[in-house]
């Protein structure tokens, strides 16, 4: 299936939490979207791989997405190396995206950096026809590179070079947030407290894309980050 946005996380709820509010816009206005997540998040002070997975699971069918995947990388010790770039050039031959996001440039977990710069190694070696890669049949996959990769916003504020409109798409996407019902603040629950289980994270979450939003008119947004200059045909597509 060719994809129209792939969206790489280094954990499963990164896409949820950055940018499903993206996922469900564009897949209302007819485009395929899928996520590779790197790691099970075996390394989670809640929950476990298993769990995850059935949250992740919920998640994708409330954001209606077209696939998703796990690569299984080690939670907190995959690397920018050839083994892990050729499985995710895998990826990007298989699907053949048009647009990529990817994990924060910079973020308070060092898993979302090392995201972020595999995938954006992996999108330009995905393109070089000399690296030779075979799909799940043992056929030839041919170069593929993405027109572009952007970035989303996570934990850590960075100033974003441009901010989609999320507001109609809010509900949605705070429904697959909270399909990763572990992660979150359960005042019943007898596992430790986490960064993201305190009561004061989702609400951090809502402020966060309020003020997204209240940055280009709305009531909420997600930004993202470019190393591209971005360019615009027609002036009015703009907010």
């Amino acid at each position: 299936m060719k994809l129209d946005i792939l969206v790489m996380a280094a954990h499963p709820d990164d896409a949820e939490l950055s940018c499903s509010g993206t996922i469900l816009s564009h897949i209302a206005q007819g485009k395929k979207v899928g996520i590779v997540d790197f790691t099970r998040g075996e390394l989670g002070t809640r929950g476990t791989p298993e769990i995850r997975q059935a949250e992740s699971d919920a998640a994708s069918e409330i954001m209606g997405i077209h696939a998703r995947e796990n690569l299984g990388f080690r939670d907190g010790f995959f690397v920018n190396d050839e083994a892990h770039l050729m499985k995710l050039i895998q990826v990007i031959r298989k699907y053949k995206p048009e647009i990529v996001l990817a994990n924060a440039i910079y973020d308070r977990h060092p898993d979302h950096v090392k995201g972020a710069e595999l995938a954006e190694d992996a999108c330009f070696k995905a393109g070089l026809r000399m690296i030779e890669t075979f799909d799940e049949e043992g056929n030839p996959q041919q170069a593929w590179r993405p027109k572009n990769l952007y970035h989303y916003i996570q934990d850590r504020y960075l100033e974003p070079d441009f901010i989609v409109d999320i507001t109609a798409f809010w509900d949605k996407k705070e429904a697959a947030i909270r399909a990763f019902k572990s992660q979150f603040h359960d005042p019943h629950s007898k596992e430790p407290q986490s960064y993201l289980s305190t009561p004061e994270f989702l609400k951090f979450v809502d402020a966060r894309h309020r003020e997204m939003g209240h940055a280009i008119g709305t009531t909420y947004g997600e930004g993202f980050t470019s190393y591209k200059k971005i360019g615009v045909k027609d002036l009015h597509s703009l907010l």
